[in-house]
């Protein structure tokens, strides 16, 4: 290995490799991570197939994704690139629809502006299971940093992945319902990937439309590529202003979802993957099973019982729903983190698809979406109030804390009887009244993150006080 890497700093977390540009993100790692990536796509596919390869608005993003490019042709693979940033639904719809050996995604999703990142997603449109990623990570200490020959044997083309992308979005939308409800709809690109995509469909669809952000600012306007709170003050005053039906936003790489309603309230992920799944039941008459990660609301689960819908539970992280979605009839798969995708998608969350899929659900019942909120939770024997505490504690203390909680958990929290501890990812403490905790350590920094969720911001507060006090006194 040469010295201009470092293969100790390249870590995979639940999405691929992430880090700071300059610092481990660099040219020499990226020629290392392809080669390693290069080295799998040889166990599972023929050279016959493309290998994509995409990326989004960050600094030096393009040029990243054109050294992996030129590392894959030297190897002999046939590449394609695409011809600007693009959302990583898109590249993934398209690894599917061309046959090809996967996809290459450059991006750090709603990561502040510092950090780049690399995710290969396979043939089947979802995010590498951790046996791929595994493989992966196992070929990089042997993986090589150099620059690559000049007499490539592979070939690099440039293709556009808007048009057979959107072709098929429409085919999941009623459009002629969403234009007959002329909507008033606001839209915060957020300097992402979705300028171009989202806009376009909502003007395709007969919205009045209103966009903001709509280019590429690899600083993106000196705040954070992620759809919520105060990244949306500007789209939360525009839809007050004018009194729009709907705002709109989505995250750096367009796989997550921002939404407003027409009051301006910023809408939790755990609200609107509940809104949708009575939408996809009630007004466009699909079944299929709901999936969710431990870490998100049970309101999904109530919601399942009243319709005879099988629920599952996967550990955090969108490639467990995606597994789900290639086993299974799935309705809706989601994330408390903001992320979706529903029957008849690719098994991949959707930023894009999933803000569409709002606005056609007020198209479809004709009321306004915080009424829609209303009847969903009342459906779901709501509300539930949710809270996250993020306790950053020394690598000692937070292996004391998940060896605790695993070996010894309690039989109650703030006063509420423990009926059963779950290990699928973390620790799930699941409590009588409905109520749950989840204590889940980070696998890249000294952090355990407690979820919880009750029926009243009373027990919730107690719940939270308890678990803080409780954690405090194993440091």
């Amino acid at each position: 290995m040469s010295v201009t890497s470092n293969s100790s700093k390249i870590k995979f977390g639940t999405d691929g490799w992430r880090g700071i540009i300059a610092d481990d993100f660099t040219f020499p790692n990226v020629r290392k991570v392809t080669r390693a990536i290069a080295s799998y796509l040889e166990t599972a596919y023929t050279k016959d197939r493309p290998v994509l390869i995409a990326y989004d608005t960050r600094f030096l993003a393009d040029q990243f994704a054109r050294t992996a490019a030129q590392v894959l042709a030297d190897l002999g693979w046939t590449v394609k690139i695409t011809d600007r940033d693009c959302p990583t639904p898109v590249i993934a719809y398209n690894a599917r629809h061309l046959n090809s050996a996967g996809a290459l995604m450059f991006t750090a999703s709603h990561n502040p502006a510092p950090y780049c990142g690399i995710k290969y997603i396979p043939d089947y449109a979802g995010p590498a299971t951790p046996e791929i990623t595994d493989t992966i990570v196992a070929n990089i200490e042997s993986a090589a940093d150099d620059l690559p020959s000049n007499n490539p044997s592979g070939s690099i083309s440039i293709f556009d992945p808007k048009p057979d992308y959107l072709q098929f979005i429409y085919t999941l939308l009623d459009v002629e319902r969403i234009k007959s409800a002329h909507l008033k709809v606001k839209y915060d690109a957020l300097y992402s990937t979705s300028r171009g995509y989202l806009d376009e469909v909502l003007q395709q669809s007969g919205t009045e439309l209103e966009s903001f952000h709509t280019w590429r600012d690899v600083l993106f306007g000196g705040g954070m590529p992620e759809p919520k709170g105060e990244q949306l003050e500007e789209l939360v005053e525009a839809v007050r202003r004018d009194q729009a039906d709907l705002g709109l936003a989505t995250d750096g790489d367009s796989d997550r979802f921002g939404i407003v309603d027409e009051q301006g309230n910023v809408l939790t992920p755990n609200t609107v993957l509940l809104v949708l799944a009575r939408h996809l039941i009630k007004n466009k008459g699909k079944s299929g099973a709901i999936v969710r990660t431990v870490a998100t609301t049970h309101l999904l689960d109530n919601l399942a019982a009243k319709y005879g819908l099988p629920i599952y539970e996967t550990a955090v992280g969108f490639k467990y729903i995606g597994e789900k979605m290639r086993e299974t009839t799935v309705l809706i798969g989601g994330e408390e983190s903001g992320g979706l995708s529903v029957i008849g998608h690719i098994p991949e969350k959707d930023g894009v698809l999933a803000d569409m899929l709002v606005a056609e659900a007020i198209a479809y019942e004709g009321k306004p979406l915080s009424q829609l909120v209303k009847e969903a939770i009342a459906e779901a024997d709501g509300p539930l109030y949710n809270k996250r505490l993020d306790l950053h504690l020394t690598e000692a203390h937070k292996t004391a804390v998940i060896d605790s909680y695993t070996k010894n958990p309690p039989s109650e929290v703030a006063g509420i009887k423990v009926k059963e501890a779950g290990r699928k990812d973390g620790v799930k403490l699941y409590l009588e009244e409905g109520s749950w905790v989840l204590l889940r350590p980070s696998g890249t920094e000294p952090l355990v993150r407690v979820y919880m969720e009750t029926n009243s911001p009373e027990k919730l507060s107690q719940i939270a006080q308890v678990m803080e006090s409780e954690i405090a006194k194993l440091g």
